[in-house]
């Protein structure tokens, strides 16, 4: 990492322009992955990336440029086409670096680089053992076992000359399991992949084999589905990874990027009511030892608890550096990016629909006939108008109140805003699952999550003649 002085001498020269703020982010990610199928491992991949990236801004301007080594050689002619796309002048500007120090919110107990590689794989295989153990239905696993360590620094300062470095690290584990079922020419597959933004000693917490255990459930279930009715009906959505509709039709719609260029449905939308009474929301960067939590964002800023929406009222966006002027609003602790080679903007961290009062089994009540998704699967969102449609990879029927039968090739079809009004109940089960989530500055760790909720109308798509 570039030492306070250095970070100093180089703000100032980019300063040495019509820029009103310079920033310097610098990186350091040792990750590894190890893929394994049927208990024997077919890849360990361990890569190794650093690198800075600069930033200029005027006014509402923004220029950006990025190298892998961290000299004056491939600085210094970054540093000057940046000037030039700014205009360079010949101010001189002493650049004041103050040192922050931040609550380390997500202390690590034992790393993945203290512990033998055959130890990590261990984990892998156990969960894959747990899933084959499961059921003499399971014939084949598949184990994906990740480990990430990010340790970033992070200065800035304006034309003033007043600034600031602030340094964090991010570690980060999670396993993923693909168990696949068989039985009379029918072939069924299921999944489930948690993580947390913790060591190894995650996996004390939260057994590998219950990883496996609960990806060969699923796709033994799936065995016995039937076709999927479609049509208008009430859908009763899990916890968990059930979030994943909010975060995508709704969360990415309340970030800045889209917000400040009036390209979101919910632009000038602040103090309204966007979403039913019971429906109250967050993004929460500060929970510790979450998946997608921080102790700052990727512009250096504190991460923060921001309530998105209080009993249907949308109350705050996500909102970065640059989208904040564009707005005339302060930033929220909300800007992330891949990596160096990303310029930030508002992204999510960990994005969840609050606890509500309603039992989960009182969100059956009443329901003639409609859908159980128990788990989500993957879908497509247009952030401009809210549309989404997402597969159910495990749905179950819905009949005369009670959960009835296993579906399959259901979808939700559906916009953000019309599904927010519909739901009519909060169940008191939150519950978080983690996933990986891609936008302009590049793919990052998200938390989704949610209570169990039901939508009194929806479009179900099925595969089901009726």
């Amino acid at each position: 990492m570039l030492n306070k002085t250095d970070l100093a001498r180089y703000l100032a020269l980019c300063l040495a322009s019509e820029a009103d703020f310079a920033e310097i982010y610098e990186e350091e990610e040792v990750s590894e992955t190890v893929v394994s199928l049927n208990r024997e491992v077919q890849d360990v991949v361990r890569a190794v990336k650093s690198g800075a990236g600069i930033r200029l801004y005027k006014g509402t301007q923004s220029v950006y440029g990025f190298t892998n080594t961290l000299d004056d050689a491939h600085l210094l002619p970054i540093i000057d086409d940046l000037r030039s796309a700014l205009t360079k002048t010949d101010r001189t500007v002493a650049v004041d670096l103050e040192e922050v120090r931040v609550e380390n919110k997500n202390p690590v107990k034992i790393s993945f680089e203290d512990v033998p590689l055959a130890d990590r794989v261990e984990f892998v295989f156990r969960a894959e053992a747990a899933a084959k153990a499961a059921d003499p239905r399971i014939v084949k696993t598949q184990g994906r076992g990740l480990n990430v360590r990010q340790s970033v620094r992070i200065a800035s300062a304006d034309s003033t000359g007043r600034g600031k470095v602030v340094d964090d690290t991010r570690v980060r584990t999670r396993l993923m399991i693909e168990a696949f079922a068989a039985e009379n020419g029918n072939f069924q597959s299921g999944g489930y992949a948690p993580g947390a933004g913790k060591g190894l000693e995650y996996w004390e917490e939260r057994t590998p084999e219950s990883v496996g255990e609960e990806a060969a459930r699923s796709a033994v279930v799936m065995l016995s589905a039937k076709d999927c009715p479609s049509g208008k009906m009430p859908v009763v959505i899990d916890n968990e990874f059930g979030g994943v509709i909010f975060h995508e039709a709704c969360g990415h719609s309340l970030e800045a990027t889209g917000v400040a260029k009036n390209q979101s449905v919910f632009t000038g939308k602040l103090g309204q009511q966007i979403a039913a009474p019971c429906v109250s929301a967050v993004d929460d960067g500060t929970i510790p030892g979450a998946w997608g939590s921080e102790n700052v964002d990727d512009e250096g800023n504190p991460q923060k608890k921001r309530v998105l929406i209080e009993n249907g009222i949308l109350k705050s966006y996500m909102i970065d550096r640059l989208n904040g002027r564009r707005m005339g609003m302060e930033p929220t602790g909300s800007a992330r990016r891949e990596s160096y080679r990303y310029e930030p903007t508002s992204r999510m961290s960990n994005t969840f629909i609050c606890v509500g009062t309603d039992s989960f089994e009182s969100l059956f009540e009443g329901i003639e006939r409609g859908l159980y998704a128990k788990r989500m699967g993957g879908g497509s969102v247009n952030p401009l108008t809210g549309e989404f449609n997402f597969s159910v990879r495990e749905g179950w029927l819905i009949e005369n109140g009670k959960i009835t039968c296993p579906v399959k090739g259901a979808s939700l079809i559906g916009t953000g805003q019309e599904i927010l009004l519909n739901i009519d109940k909060v169940s008191d089960n939150l519950a978080r699952g983690q996933g990986m989530c891609g936008s302009s500055s590049g793919s990052i760790p998200t938390d989704v999550g949610q209570p169990a909720i039901r939508v009194s109308s929806i479009t179900v798509g099925g595969t089901a003649n009726e």
